[in-house]
């Protein structure tokens, strides 16, 4: 399912909102791909708990390069977030959390993701479900 148009394992979006919120990728699978945050200053509300948005972004990022990395090309197509929505589940304070984006729906032009953010302890964090428009360059 997964085309290998680069390594994740490298710094992929630099000087991007992944980068800036420490994002890592961590393994790619016959269907699926995981990621990690870290629960810090960057990515927390004032209150000391993972902020909801940067739950959303890391889980717009996972979901974003997971359509990538189905695509044929990367150089006359593109994956971009069409809509997405989350239920955040439980709170965390430190550590990491982790994302697992699979595929609900792999079409030509738009693709389904099921996202679930859990914490160091593997329990649900937030589940989100993202859609990514697949738009050709022009």
């Amino acid at each position: 399912m997964f085309k290998k148009h680069f390594d994740i394992t490298k710094p992929f979006g630099q000087s991007s909102m992944g980068e800036h919120l420490g994002i890592e990728f961590l393994e790619v699978g016959e269907d699926f791909l995981t990621a990690r945050m870290p629960v810090d200053h960057r990515t927390t509300q004032p209150f000391g708990i993972l902020h909801g948005g940067a739950s959303v972004a890391l889980a717009e990022t996972v979901g974003s390069v997971a359509s990538l990395l189905t695509l044929d090309s990367i150089q006359t197509h593109r994956a971009v977030g069409l809509e997405i929505n989350a239920n955040h589940i439980r709170p965390v304070s430190s550590g990491w959390v982790y994302a697992k984006a699979v595929p609900l729906h792999l079409g030509r032009t738009t693709h389904v993701w099921d996202i679930k953010i859990t914490s160091e302890e593997q329990k649900l964090v937030c589940v989100v479900r993202f859609t990514v428009a697949i738009v050709e360059i022009k």
